[in-house]
């Protein structure tokens, strides 16, 4: 007896052009489509935040040095450079949004006076879709300068804390100590 034909069974023939799960789709930096997984973001806005302060630090510097340090113009060219920078923050953040399957309207968050540090943790633990997603495809791996580029960040916000704390503490030290070596006669 042969098998029929069932006219209303799910078909069983791969489709070509859909989405497998081993697919990936590459990263795009500047954009707003599309996803990028923790460890990538977390690594690119330590890169981002590198590269503008240096680049802040840099033409401030250079103006300090050619003797034109207008303070207004610093500020101008500086608050250039950090819109900029959150122009792009804000980019990461949507593709973020994306890698767990939610809208990037979420960002809108970070506007948001205290609830901007809760779900800035929340884009650093949240993990993302597996697979495909309505988003796209699921980014490559991580390479070995992501991995480092993450490690960083946090070195960096433990140096600037004992930085923040450090430096006044050594400041009032040495305030102290001339002032004891004035009151001394020898």
């Amino acid at each position: 007896m042969a098998l029929e034909h069932n006219p209303y069974a799910a078909p069983h023939a791969a489709v070509a052009g859909q989405p497998g799960d081993d697919d990936t789709q590459e990263v795009r930096l500047f954009a707003v489509s599309g996803r990028i997984g923790r460890i990538r973001y977390l690594s690119y806005l330590t890169g981002v935040y590198l590269i503008f302060a240096v680049l802040v630090g840099g033409i401030g510097g250079g103006m300090a040095r050619s003797g034109a340090g207008n303070a207004d113009v610093m500020s101008m060219v500086a608050g250039v450079c950090y819109v900029g920078m959150f122009v792009l923050l804000f980019m990461l953040a949507i593709q973020r949004c994306h890698d767990f399957d939610s809208s990037g309207w979420l960002v809108l968050l970070f506007l948001v006076p205290l609830v901007n540090l809760f779900f800035g943790l929340y884009l650093l633990l949240k993990g993302g879709t597996e697979g495909y997603n309505r988003f796209g495809a699921r980014t490559p791996p991580n390479s070995t300068l992501s991995v480092i580029l993450a490690c960083i960040l946090p070195v960096l916000f433990v140096i600037g804390i004992l930085a923040a704390i450090a430096i006044p503490a050594y400041s009032d030290y040495t305030k102290r100590a001339q002032r004891s070596q004035i009151q001394v006669p020898r």
